[in-house]
C-alpha cells in the first residue's frame, strides 16, 4: 500500500506515530491528539514546510502508529520509543550522565546511602539530585541526627537475638544507636527511617510540627532531656532546610519547569517544591535535527521528568503551555507573586545551565564551537560564505569636535586587535554620521583593495540605521565590491539586522550565538572608536590651554609638559621653576595666564 493512502486510513484519535526509512529504521517517533490530522502535516506542498522537515520527509518510506487512550499515555508512549530508538530527527536528551539517588534499603533495619544504580529489589529510591554535593550533604545530616548504621551486615531480629554481632567503633564513639546489638528497637528505628523519607518527599514542615508538639509533651512531663533532644533536631533541620526554603512560597507544593532556545537546542531546568522548600532541581539539554515547536520540547521535558521522579505534582508552573494536557495536573502560567518568584528562579537555573554549557563546549573544543558561531550567523543572516573574516565601523564625536572613525576586526568569532584600525576623519565638516561612514568605509577598503584585495571580509557590520548602512552601501558600491561581501546594520535600540533593500529589520532570536557575536563586535568597535575620540579630545584640551599664550609652540610645550606632566602641575608650579625651562619673561606671562 502507498504510503499517503496508508495515512488517508489513519484515526482521529490520540495516538503515537512513527516514521521508517527504506532500511526499515526508525528515524522520527511523534505524538499526537489526532493521528489523521497531524500525520498530513507533514505531506503537505513541500514550500509550507521548513528545510530540516523537508529533508526528513524526503526520507519516509513507511508510517506506522499505535492508538492510546488519552494524549498522556500518548506523552509518556512517545518518550518510551524515542529512548528505544533513538530516532535521528527526534528530540534527544543531550545531558546522559547518571544522577545520584538515595537509596532506602528494605531490610529490617534498612541502611541509607548515595547510589548511581537503581536496582528494583523493594529498595525506595529517592531523587535523582543534580548535584552530588547536595545529597552527601543530606546524608551527612541524617546520620549526624539519626545516628543511622553504615556497616553491611544483614541485620535480623534473630541475629540479635543469638547475640551474632559486636559492635563496632561508630557506636562506641557515638556514631551509631547500635542496632546490631540490640541498643535500638526495630520500631524505633523505623520510625526514623520513616521520618527520612518523610523529609526526602518534602515533609520538613510536618516533621519540625511533629517535633515541636512531641517537645512540648515531655517538657510538660518533665522529661528535659527528651524535650532537649527534639529541641536539637528541631533547630538542626531549621538550620539545614532554611537554605532551601523559598519563603515566598509559604507551605506550596509545586513542580516547576522552565526551557531557554538557542537554535535547535534547549536547556530545560526542573524544581520540585514541597513545603516550600525545593527539595529536588535537576537540568537537562534537548537537541533536536529538525525545527520543534516550543510546546513540543515542553511536553518532552515533562515526559522525561516523570519518567524519572514519578508522578507530577497536581499544579505544575510553566512559562508557557505544553501541548498535551494531563489528567488530574493543571498547568499553570504565572503572572505574578510567589508563582512568578518560583518561575524566575527556575529560569536563572536554566539560563545558568544554558551559559555554562556553552563554556564547557567553547573550552573543550574551542575551534569546533567557534565554527558553530559562525555557522548559525552565516544562516541567520542567508550568506553563502562562513563568516570567517568579519568587520564592524563606528563613529565618534560631540557636536562635531574630534570627529574619528573605527574598524575593529574578528577573525574566526574572536578579536583580531592588530588588525583595528581609527580614523581621523579628513573631508567631513561637522556632525555627520552619514557621511563620517562612508569616508571610514571607502578609505578602508580602497586601501585594502591597493594593498592586500584578497583579504576581503566576508561580512562587514556598521553600528547604526538605515541611515549610516546606506552610505556604508554607497562607498562599497563606488569601489565595486559590493557582490563580494555582505553588509548589514545593527540598530542599538531593538538589536535589529537592518540589509540593504530590505524594507523589514531582520530580528534575530536574543539567546543565540549569531547574535551574540554581532552585539561583542559592535559593543568592541564602540569601545575601540569612544577610546580613541577620548584621547584626541584631551590632548586638543592640553593644547589649547596651553597655545593660548603666545610665544608657547610645540617645542616648547612639549618640554612644559614632559618637566611638569601636566597643565595642572604647571599652573601650580611657581614662576622660578617655570622660568627655569622658559625664561622669566614667558614664565611670567604663563602664571598671569593661570591665575
Amino acid at each position: 500500500m502507498d504510503i499517503r493512502e496508508k495515512i488517508g486510513l489513519l484515526p482521529h484519535s490520540p495516538g503515537v506515530y512513527r516514521y521508517y526509512n527504506s532500511a526499515g529504521e526508525v528515524i522520527y517517533v511523534g505524538k499526537a491528539k489526532d493521528l489523521f490530522k497531524r500525520v498530513h502535516q507533514y505531506f503537505v506542498p513541500a514550500e509550507r514546510l521548513n528545510a530540516k522537515t523537508r529533508l526528513l520527509v524526503s526520507h519516509i518510506a513507511d508510517v506506522q502508529y499505535s492508538v492510546v487512550g488519552s494524549e498522556s499515555d500518548a506523552l509518556l508512549l512517545e518518550n518510551n520509543l524515542i529512548k528505544q530508538y533513538k530516532p535521528r530527527y527526534n528530540i534527544l536528551l543531550k545531558d546522559s550522565k547518571t544522577y545520584p539517588w538515595i537509596c532506602v534499603t528494605a531490610d529490617d533495619f534498612p541502611k541509607v546511602f548515595l547510589t548511581r544504580r537503581v536496582v528494583r529489589n523493594g529498595s525506595r529510591y529517592f531523587g535523582p539530585y543534580s548535584s552530588v554535593l547536595h545529597a552527601r550533604y543530606l546524608l551527612e545530616f541524617f546520620n549526624r541526627t539519626y545516628k543511622l548504621r553504615s556497616c553491611n551486615l544483614k541485620i535480623t531480629s534473630d541475629a540479635i537475638l543469638r547475640g551474632k554481632f559486636r559492635p563496632c567503633l561508630d557506636f562506641h564513639i557515638g556514631k551509631c544507636r547500635g542496632c546490631c546489638v540490640g541498643a535500638i528497637s526495630k520500631e524505633e528505628y523505623n520510625a526514623q527511617i520513616e521520618e527520612i523519607e518523610h523529609l526526602l518527599k518534602g515533609g520538613v514542615t510536618d516533621v519540625i510540627r511533629e517535633y515541636k508538639l512531641r517537645m512540648q509533651e515531655a517538657s510538660d512531663a518533665l522529661d528535659f532531656e527528651t524535650a532537649q533532644s527534639f529541641k536539637d533536631r528541631i533547630e538542626a533541620m531549621q538550620r539545614h532546610y532554611s537554605k532551601s526554603v523559598i519563603t515566598a512560597a509559604g507551605d506550596r507544593n509545586v513542580d516547576v519547569f522552565s526551557l531557554v532556545f538557542d537554535g535547535f537546542e534547549a536547556f530545560g531546568n526542573f524544581l520540585r517544591i514541597r513545603g516550600g522548600a525545593v527539595i529536588q532541581s535537576l537540568n537537562l539539554g534537548f537537541k533536536s535535527q529538525i525545527e520543534e515547536a516550543q510546546e513540543s520540547v515542553l511536553s518532552t521535558f515533562i515526559a522525561e521528568i516523570e519518567s524519572k521522579f514519578g508522578e507530577l505534582s497536581k499544579e505544575i508552573l510553566v512559562p508557557f503551555l505544553p501541548d498535551v494536557s494531563i489528567p488530574g495536573v493543571e498547568f499553570c502560567i504565572p503572572v505574578r507573586g510567589d508563582r512568578l518568584s518560583l518561575l524566575e528562579l527556575s529560569v536563572r537555573n536554566a539560563r545558568e545551565f544554558h551559559f555554562n554549557s556553552l563554556k564547557q563546549r567553547e573550552r573543550c573544543n574551542p575551534d569546533e564551537f567557534r565554527k558553530g558561531v559562525m555557522e548559525e550567523l552565516r544562516k541567520a543572516l542567508g550568506m553563502k560564505e562562513l563568516p570567517e573574516h568579519i568587520e564592524c565601523f563606528d563613529n565618534s564625536n560631540i557636536l562635531g569636535t574630534n570627529p574619528v572613525g573605527a574598524c575593529v576586526v574578528f577573525r574566526n568569532a574572536e578579536p583580531s586587535k592588530k588588525d583595528y584600525r581609527k580614523f581621523k576623519i579628513k573631508t567631513v565638516v561637522g556632525a555627520d554620521d552619514y557621511a563620517t561612514m562612508k569616508e571610514v568605509v571607502n578609505r578602508r577598503y580602497s586601501r585594502m583593495l591597493q594593498e592586500a584585495p584578497e583579504d576581503l571580509p566576508q561580512l562587514v557590520v556598521i553600528d547604526g540605521g538605515r541611515g549610516q548602512l546606506n552610505y556604508a552601501w554607497q562607498a562599497l558600491c563606488e569601489l565595486g565590491i559590493q557582490d563580494r561581501l555582505t553588509v548589514v546594520g545593527l540598530a542599538e535600540r531593538m538589536e535589529e539586522v537592518i540589509r540593504v533593500g530590505d524594507p523589514y529589520p531582520l530580528f534575530i532570536d536574543r539567546n543565540s550565538q549569531a547574535l551574540k557575536v554581532l552585539q561583542r563586535i559592535r559593543d568592541e568597535a564602540h569601545r575601540f572608536g569612544i577610546t580613541f575620540h577620548r584621547s584626541l579630545r584631551s590632548k586638543a584640551q592640553v593644547h589649547s590651554a596651553l597655545r593660548e599664550i603666545q610665544g608657547i609652540g610645540d617645542k616648547t610645550e612639549e618640554r612644559l609638559l614632559m618637566h611638569f606632566g601636566s597643565v595642572s602641575r604647571i599652573a601650580a608650579a611657581s614662576e622660578e621653576d617655570i622660568a627655569k625651562l622658559v625664561g622669566p619673561a614667558l614664565a611670567a606671562r604663563i602664571k598671569r595666564t593661570f591665575e
